[in-house]
């Protein structure tokens, strides 16, 4: 247990941040669980309704510290990549 008032202060912080961070993961993670779950059914509209959502939910947690800018451009691009693959632009004419 801390020793002086500014440590206990500070303890209690990490104990709410933890908390929030905590259920922002928590949230980032289902709805990229939900998305994938719609790539592997090969569920096209689905995927393209959800990503929008998704990529709202990594910038919130990219925002609030829960997770760094790098990791979340990560997931955007890899999950943007997949769901474009489920639907591939129409073949050109020759």
């Amino acid at each position: 247990m801390a020793n002086h008032k500014s440590a206990e202060r500070q303890w209690r912080r990490s104990l709410r941040r933890n908390a929030i961070n905590r259920k922002n993961k928590s949230t980032l993670r289902t709805q990229i669980k939900h998305l994938r779950a719609a790539i592997a059914d090969k569920n096209s509209e689905e995927a393209q309704k959800l990503l929008p959502e998704t990529f709202s939910i990594i910038d919130v947690s990219i925002k609030k510290g829960t997770i760094h800018r790098n990791t979340g451009d990560r997931y955007k691009s890899r999950l943007s990549k997949q769901v474009e693959l489920l639907s591939p632009p129409p073949a050109k004419k020759a």
